[in-house]
Parts: structure tokens; sequence; C-alpha cells
């Protein structure tokens, strides 16, 4: 059976927060949905669409925003370019209208309550994360799709490969870590620059490396915004953002309007150890805080883990003098093609393998990054991969509330220190003496899956979820 051919662009995907699972990929299939009406020219016939949602989706999709994903992602707004202040506006507008606009002029009634319904109890066989839209018509028949969204903004449906299976001709074909070392023992190339001949297959090369910037540009305007908005998250948990209150006393109250000045100010403050760990963790909340509060992020490779790869390209541009274009070119090519080995060979949704699958995958893909980044042989790379993996087997997805923020968001802090100290690891190591292959880690993480309890994968029925009362703090 032909795997998946994964592009840079869909590692990483430009979306709004909370989560990649379920909030990114229930709106791309409330899209492809409203897609289908049209191409079968019956959209002008809707009269009643209802909403169903599954599993996982269930459970946690109201701490994770499934509900407004969905609803807007029908009113043919799109992720990418949605105005992140009008999202709960354009929400409580649908449900105070009690109309819906599903676009081509075509507004039906809406009830929130009743047309919207959460099946707590029932899941379907092929994925946890499931949703049905039915949309009724006038002539009293009514269609129906199934979604499945499968970690990461992927959305399919079964049996079917769209979005999924591209019919490229790649230069250099990769599954495993096994294959991708020997193209690149074969060819002498840099795993960054085999991912970049494997792009032409879909675009030319100067089209791929302005896609990258603009995910970059994402990524620190997301980071710059963060470090600089204090509140209190929402959902009901009272969590306080916690970054902008250390971005300000790192840098002794001292206020920087643009990202530039703002990177110069914190490479001025120097090197010492805390000061540096203070940074890296500053980053990752800066990032999860913004996604937690339904800001544009960048899945790496989901949205719950989308401040890990993010805070160590940032530790790596500031502590490292690497403000390049080409570098953070690299280094976004390099975490790209660790995270497609493991979406390939085991999965990047929580809901089918926990936290393992998400911070554990952003974690691997930010230390594989960082190490050829830093010079690291093509070995040390996928070393650095392994190990940064390794310590996050077993790890569980128990969201207190189902929100992406207790635990999720001091988690990414532990990713990206973990993803640097396995670069370190593996700088300092001899990769031919390695005891353990990436291959086998992606293979005993999908084991783990496996053999975890459901309710360790993102459905906030055990763990902390059910252990933290919601009205105790944080801290």
């Amino acid at each position: 059976m032909a795997k998946e051919q994964i592009s840079i662009f869909d590692m990483f995907k430009i979306g709004i927060g909370p989560s990649s699972s379920h909030t990114l990929g229930p709106w791309r299939a409330a899209q492809r949905f409203i897609a289908v009406l049209k191409s079968r020219k019956i959209l002008q016939k809707v009269e009643g669409i209802h909403i169903l949602l599954y599993g996982s989706l269930a459970k946690t999709g109201m701490g994770h925003g499934t509900d407004i994903a969905v609803l807007l992602g029908l009113s043919g707004d799109d992720p990418v370019t949605f105005d992140v202040h009008r999202v709960m506006p354009k929400v409580q507008e649908v449900k105070s209208s009690g109309k819906i606009d599903l676009g081509a002029e075509r507004v039906v009634s809406f009830s929130y309550t009743t047309d919207l319904l959460f099946l707590y109890t029932e899941s379907l066989p092929y994925h946890p994360n499931a949703v049905t839209f039915q949309a009724f018509l006038t002539d009293g028949t009514a269609v129906s799709e199934t979604y499945y969204s499968i970690g990461g903004g992927f959305v399919v449906q079964e049996d079917d490969t769209v979005g999924v299976l591209q019919e490229v001709d790649m230069a250099f074909p990769v599954d495993t870590a096994q294959e991708l070392m020997m193209w690149c023992m074969r060819t002498g190339l840099k795993i960054s620059e085999l991912v970049m001949e494997n792009e032409l297959a879909w675009r030319p090369e100067e089209e791929t490396r302005s896609g990258i910037i603009q995910i970059f540009h994402t990524i620190k305007d997301c980071i710059y915004k963060g470090c600089h908005t204090t509140g209190v998250l929402p959902g009901g948990l009272l969590v306080e953002r916690r970054a902008s209150k250390m971005n300000k006393r790192l840098l002794k109250e001292r206020i920087y309007f643009d990202y530039e000045s703002w990177v110069n100010a914190i490479r001025e403050g120097g090197k010492d150890f805390g000061y540096i760990l203070d940074w890296v963790s500053c980053f990752a909340l800066a990032v999860n805080e913004e996604n937690a509060s339904f800001g544009r992020v960048v899945t790496a490779p989901t949205n719950g883990a989308s401040g890990v790869i993010p805070a160590v390209l940032q530790y790596y541009i500031i502590f490292h003098d690497s403000y390049d274009e080409n570098k953070i070119i690299q280094f976004i090519a390099t975490a790209s093609e660790i995270g497609s080995i493991f979406k390939k060979g085991a999965t990047i949704s929580a809901a089918m393998g926990g936290c393992q699958a998400e911070i554990g995958v952003s974690s691997a893909m930010a230390a594989g990054a960082l190490t050829e980044c830093l010079g690291g042989s093509q070995r040390q790379v996928l070393m650095a991969a392994e190990i940064a993996m390794e310590h996050h087997l077993g790890l569980t997805c128990d969201p207190i509330g189902g929100l992406v923020q207790i635990p999720c968001i001091e988690r990414n802090t532990m990713g990206a220190v973990k993803a640097i100290t396995a670069a370190q690891l593996a700088l300092n190591s001899n990769p031919d003496k390695a005891k353990v292959s990436l291959d086998a880690v992606v293979s005993t993480m999908w084991e783990t899956a496996q053999d975890m309890n459901v309710k360790y994968k993102e459905t906030a029925d055990g763990g902390l979820a059910i252990k933290v009362p919601l009205s105790l703090p944080e801290c």
C-alpha cells in the first residue's frame, strides 16, 4: 500500500488555534462539505444543516473550539486569512440570529442547540475524530458526508485518499528513516537539501522558499504577540498568561516595538544558562497562549504542540546568531522530514496516540532540525530525533476541561528543552554506536499508542483531566 507523499506545507500549516485535529481539521471538513454541495449544484436547494460530532470531537470539542470551527467553515471563512478578532463575534452572530450563511447567497435556518450535536457516547471505528454533515434539501432528500480529522489538520474520508495521497514523482521517496539515510548516503545531500529536491515535484524552488518564509513570519509574529499580550485565557479555567510577564522581567521592563529590536535586546542579555532556559520557556508559552486564545499559529506538526519548534527555532536564531533566511529554511525543511516519518509510520494525532504523538513528535522534529543547523551529520540528525522521542514515549493526552491549556501549554516548554538537550547529546555522540534507531522508536511509539487506554487519548476521561478540580489554580 502506498504511503503518503508529504510536503513541507502538509506538516506546517497556517491556521487558527487551539487544535489542529479539533479546530483546523473540522474547519477544513466543513469547507470540503460546502465544496461538495457546490460541485453537485445543490447548494441552492439546501434548507437545513445538521452537524454530528463523534468520539474525541464530541468529548473535548467544546473546549477545543470544534463547534466554532465547523460554523466558520460552513460560512466560507478560511483559517489562513480569517481575522482572528472576528472569530467569536461571527459565531455569536450565527447563534443569536438562528441563521447561517453558506455562501452563494444561500442563508438557512440554524439552531446551535439542536442542529449541532455532540454525541459523547458514540464513536466511529475508522478514527476517533469524526464529524458528519447532513444537508436537507427542498425536495425532501438529504446529503450526508462523514469526515475524519486524523491529526495535524489532515482530513480524510473512509476509503478515500483526497488530500492525503498525492500523485507526484518525487526524486527521493522516503517512508522510513532508513530510506532517508540511504538517499543521503547515495547523494551526499543534507536532509534539508534532499527535502528541497523533493519539493520540486510540487512547485519551483523559489515558490517553496517563499512559502517557508511565510510560515516563519507567521511563527515570529505569533511569538512576538504572545510575549506582549496580557490577560486570562478563554474557556473558564482562568489560566493567566505568563509569557508577557516573563518577557518584561527578562528585559527589565524595557519595551521594544518591533521584532528585530526585540531580538537584538534579548541577544544582548548574554548566554547565561538560566537566562537562555527562561527565554526558551517564554517563547513556547507565548505561542501556546496565542493558540489557546484562538490566535493565528502554525501547526508544527499540530496546534497543541505548536510552541515547541518555534521556541527551538527562536533559540537558534537568537543564541546562535542565525537570523538568516537560508538557515531558517534549512531548519523548517529538516523538521518537516522528521515529522513526515512519524506521520507515515505512526501518528501525529493525540486522539490516536496520546500526547507522545504531538509533543513527542514536535520535539523530535525540533531536535533533528537544530542538529543539522548546528553542523550535525545526517546520522546525528536522526539520532537527535530518536533521543527526543524516546523520552516522550507513553505521554498521555489528558486536557483539563477539554482545553488546550493544562497541561498542554507547559508541555511545549518541556518539549522544547528536551529537543535542545537531544541535539546537544547527538552532536557529542557517535551515532554509529547508537543502540536505538529512529525507525525503532517510531514503531515503538505506534505500538504504545495502540496499547494506550482510550481515556488517555484526548478524551478528557482520565489522568489530570479528572484529578484536578476545575476550580483550582494552575500553580
